[in-house]
């Protein structure tokens, strides 16, 4: 029963992380894949940096600097040039640098993201970018202590603060290890592994070719559970997804082979 309730909270705090980076954040803020409502939108740019501690315009940036420069040397975080280990720590620097140059409104990185109305959370403007880990470990701790249930503590912490590992495996592996379902000039990969454990976020092939479709998978096997996340969100009214620009159907006689 007590790993059973670790796991839950765990799981509980980990989609909770995830969805606030992969449907707000990535599908939303950044492609416009879907539209959040404006709601949905401030809460996202307010209050997401206290469920994930990532800055919503800071991640916004890096990840659209990813795109526009994918797998070269100005790329944040491709295993192409880090290595593949290095980007587990590529990707903080270079998560850091843009928060800087955002703060200093160098146009490499404010017009990247001229289009959002809202600026980088007071947070990082004041230097406490560690607040949200600080708050997340006091709940694990107010957990554990009285509890005596240190491993439930941990389980809360880790899932709410997973991010630097989501992101490793995503940009790492989604752009070394996988299949290629359409060819795209990047190194871009679809791996299931990290698919299925970070919401759709492996399939980078099919997103890269696909940037603003809000579904991720192409191939009727590749499960992007994300869409399944932002079509649940779109039913109970935050979001309204592009239907419109969805990424296609595969053709029946090319399943499974690359093309344009």
């Amino acid at each position: 029963m007590y790993f059973a309730i670790c796991a839950a909270v765990f799981l509980a705090a980990y989609l909770l992380n995830t969805t606030i980076i992969t449907v707000f954040y990535h599908r939303g803020l950044a492609h416009n894949a879907v539209e959040l409502r404006p709601g949905a939108r401030r809460f996202a740019s307010r209050y997401g940096i206290w469920l994930t501690g990532l800055d919503a315009k800071g991640w916004v940036c890096m990840h659209r600097k990813h795109h526009a420069h994918s797998d070269t040397p100005e790329d944040p975080h491709s295993p192409v040039h880090y290595g593949f280990l290095g980007v587990l720590l590529g990707q903080l620097k270079s998560y850091e640098r843009t928060l800087v140059g955002l703060a200093r409104a160098q146009s490499e990185y404010a017009d990247e993201v001229a289009d959002l109305e809202f600026d980088i959370s007071w947070l990082n403007r004041q230097g406490l970018w560690y607040l949200p880990y600080l708050l997340h470990f006091v709940i694990a701790v107010a957990i554990a202590v009285p509890t005596g249930m240190w491993a439930l503590g941990a389980c809360y912490f880790l899932g709410m603060m997973s991010h630097p590992i989501e992101g490793w495996i995503v940009n790492s592996l989604g752009h070394a290890v996988g299949h290629r379902n359409f060819d795209t000039p990047d190194n871009s990969r679809n791996n299931h592994l990290a698919a299925w454990l970070i919401l759709g976020e492996g399939y980078q092939n099919n997103h890269h070719r696909y940037p603003a479709s809000a579904k991720f998978s192409y191939q009727p096997w590749e499960l992007d559970l994300g869409f399944g996340v932002a079509t649940i969100l779109e039913k109970v009214g935050l979001l309204e997804i592009q239907h419109g620009l969805l990424i296609p159907s595969p053709p029946a006689t090319s399943r499974g082979l690359a093309h344009d």
